[in-house]
């Protein structure tokens, strides 16, 4: 069934996050072989949209802070009208500030809406909203935006905690989240083209963070981590890849420890075929965050053969069996330098790691969005009884 569906969400290219990916690849992938998407997010300035869907902007301002960001305006009437007016048959909101609000006016009593939690909302509010009244607030505003849709989903298991910390104790379905990438390593031209503007050699471990450079990602663990596995002697490359707030003090540290030979800060990479001969080329990603919900990095370099250092436990960790498709360690620096010296210090575990990884954890947009589209109907035709 060919379905009209409303996609919105607080962010979309030019800004580039995990959410943003994830509703891209939505639209995409529903444009192509399902439906008809609507994208629909706050507009940014100079901004041209050439997608084969409609993004529909509405009006926003600033964010006042450090993140790269519009707040969206979802009470201008204009744009409400004009949004009820295209009929959709399902809203899906990946955000529950403004697109949480303007979905409810969309929606009226007849159109469905599925909410995805992709953010642990939680430990964001504890971090930044330090008055005990507007935390309260705050996250009595979002559960209201998460009650108000007609079914939750979260992209892991570990998530659904999260959740219900924040009061939400409704059903939950887990609906995982893919990759863009195409199965197996880039050619080798375009490995070597990275190989060569980083300065890597085929004998040296090379690692790789690839994120929001932002403190709450244990950042600092990766850091405190390769000084101790410096002091070992081990020689190694580390390229953290992405930008943020943090990121000027993230450079300062690591060059305190004395790093400044081993690491390497590449800024944010948009290319996604650089990045995937990135992936390529590295022997291990380090992504020891228990802040994320699911971790679309894990999925991206297991694309590309490479398996991932994780935290025991972590949202990101899910699926992944320790020693076999990945390696997983307690939350210490300790335990991160002791992990990749076993696995520097065991021939060709790097290669078996990875390549148990490409056949266990890959998972697509493809196949994603196929198991949500289908959920969809099912959410449509219990609303219509």
């Amino acid at each position: 069934m060919n379905l009209k569906i409303g996609l919105l969400n607080d962010s979309f290219p030019p800004t580039i996050d995990g959410v943003a990916n994830c509703v891209k690849n939505y639209a995409d992938i529903i444009a192509a072989n399902y439906g008809t998407p609507t994208v629909i997010t706050p507009e940014y300035p100079h901004v041209i949209d050439n997608y084969p869907y409609e993004v529909y902007r509405y009006s926003s301002v600033k964010f006042r802070g450090k993140m790269p960001y519009r707040v969206g305006n979802p009470f201008s009437p204009a744009s409400i009208l004009e949004l009820k007016s295209k009929g959709f048959d399902i809203l899906h909101n990946h955000c529950p500030f403004a697109s949480g609000l303007l979905s409810h006016y969309i929606a009226g009593k007849k159109t469905p809406i599925v909410f995805t939690y992709h953010t642990k909302f939680d430990i964001d509010i504890d971090n930044f909203v330090h008055n005990e009244q507007f935390n309260t607030i705050s996250k009595k505003f979002i559960l209201n935006n998460i009650n108000y849709s007609d079914e939750v989903w979260c992209v892991s298991h570990g998530s659904i905690e999260s959740l219900r910390n924040l009061g939400y104790k409704g059903n939950v379905h887990v609906m995982p989240n893919g990759t863009d990438f195409k199965k197996g390593k880039s050619s080798i031209g375009a490995i070597n083209d990275i190989r060569r503007i980083y300065k890597i050699d085929e004998t040296t471990p090379v690692f790789a963070f690839c994120g929001r450079m932002m403190w709450y990602k244990n950042i600092k663990l990766i850091l405190d981590g390769l000084k101790l596995l410096k002091n070992d002697g081990y020689k190694f490359k580390m390229l953290f890849i992405g930008g943020g707030p943090d990121r000027a003090a993230i450079e300062q540290y690591s060059n305190y420890l004395g790093l400044s030979a081993y690491v390497e800060f590449t800024g944010p990479i948009y290319d996604r075929e650089k990045l995937r001969a990135i992936y390529s080329c590295i022997d291990m990603l380090l992504f020891p965050s228990t802040y994320d919900t699911s971790g679309l990095v894990v999925k991206e370099a297991a694309a590309c053969d490479c398996a991932a250092l994780l935290v025991k436990g972590s949202c990101a960790s899910e699926g992944i069996t320790d020693g076999v498709d990945g390696v997983l360690i307690d939350e210490t620096p300790n335990s991160l330098a002791y992990t990749l010296a076993k696995v520097i210090n065991t021939e060709g575990l790097f290669e078996k790691l990875g390549k148990a990884a490409s056949n266990n954890i890959y998972f697509t947009w493809e196949q994603a969005v196929e198991k949500a589209y289908e959920r969809y109907q099912n959410i449509i035709d219990k609303k219509s009884k």
